[in-house]
């Protein structure tokens, strides 16, 4: 039987879902249909309060997006199924990384929240579902993220150079593969888009910023953009991870930033993010010669031109260039942990999230 897998994917950027079906070969995938599914203006305003406002968030409003956000995942699911013509009987399994209200990997018990409850995706497409990745990786010591990277390093590493793959999505994250045996890093190095779109969405009402339009128009404010860049995240040593908790408007709103013009508080977002991601990778991968870009961030092109003058060393470039489609990445990814999983192959790299071991991850629901 051909190996076929789903990958269901939504990150902190919390607009939809990605979903992508997928054929493995060793080493290589095919991407048979891909489906975007948008988000409700409705849920996405719920799944933001739950995921920056926790304390004020009854358990049963919780409870009850863990059921939306899984019968979305579900419609995704059988969307994408319907487009790609492939039976769900010759599907092997669905990867959901489901969605994160809460990543809290510090403190005394450390914990990661996915919602989209996955009985809901198993027993409406009638395919094996795995989802809750995180957590195995959590009880071994580690992070629980960022997981992408061992995907990464099966897909994108190289012999002969050292690579680094960026993931723009709300949080910005990078996977470093050394071009010899030297292990796999990565980290989250900040935010992503998440205050850009937020930004934006609170002066135009819009959900994000274009081919980054508006942030072109405004001026890098550099004071502020001292005092943003002087926020302990940035100082930490990896392994590490963040997301919508430490980087929020609340969290902007202690700069003073209503001083200074809309447009350019964007603009010096749009530096805060690029900066950042070039701070770690010089610090962290100073040998890279070819970084390669993947999530929603990789169409937005005055954030590209910030990543390549903040490192003028280094070619930038998306994914697309080493054979795989940015927009993808990562829901395809979630169907290769999905594949481990099945297998019974560890999914997680403590060189990446601090665990003590290699582990098999996720959980697995039978429809």
């Amino acid at each position: 039987m051909p190996g076929y897998y789903i990958g269901l994917m939504s990150g902190t950027s919390m607009d939809g879902i990605d979903a992508a079906l997928v054929r493995f070969s060793d080493p290589g995938v095919d991407i048979v249909a891909t489906h975007g599914e948008a988000y409700a203006e409705t849920l996405r305003f719920a799944l933001r309060r739950a995921a920056t406002t926790p304390v004020d968030e009854p358990i049963d409003n919780i409870g009850g997006l863990d059921r939306q956000v899984g019968e979305c995942f579900r419609d995704a699911a059988l969307a994408l199924i319907e487009k790609s013509g492939i039976p769900a009987g010759e599907i092997n399994a669905i990867g959901s990384h489901g969605q994160t209200v809460r990543h809290q990997p510090y403190g005394p018990r450390p914990y990661s929240l996915q919602i989209g409850n996955p009985d809901i995706i198993a027993g409406g497409t009638g395919i094996t579902t795995v989802a809750d990745f995180r957590s195995a990786d959590l009880a071994a010591g580690g992070q629980g993220a960022p997981l992408v990277p061992p995907f990464h390093d099966w897909l994108f590493r190289s012999p002969d150079e050292s690579r680094v793959i960026l993931n723009l999505g709300g949080i910005a994250n990078i996977t470093i593969l050394p071009a010899g045996d030297e292990p796999v890093t990565g980290f989250d190095t900040g935010p992503g888009n998440t205050l850009l779109d937020r930004w934006i969405h609170r002066h135009l009402g819009r959900p994000f910023d274009e081919d980054g339009t508006w942030a072109g128009k405004g001026q890098v404010v550099d004071s502020l953009l001292e005092q943003l860049q002087s926020f302990g995240y940035f100082r930490l040593p990896p392994p590490k991870s963040t997301g919508l908790e430490d980087f929020n408007l609340d969290w902007l709103a202690q700069y003073d930033v209503d001083a200074h013009a809309p447009e350019d508080v964007q603009a010096t977002l749009a530096e805060l993010t690029a900066s950042s991601v070039a701070l770690h990778v010089q610090a962290y991968a100073a040998d890279a010669r070819h970084l390669f870009v993947c999530g929603g961030g990789a169409h937005n092109r005055d954030l590209l031109r910030r990543l390549e003058r903040n490192m003028p060393e280094i070619e930038v470039d998306t994914t697309q260039a080493v054979g795989l489609d940015p927009d993808w990445v990562e829901a395809v990814a979630f169907a290769w942990l999905a594949r481990r999983t099945v297998r019974k192959e560890p999914g997680n790299l403590p060189s990446v999230t601090g665990a003590s071991r290699k582990v098999v991850l996720g959980t697995i629901h039978c429809p």
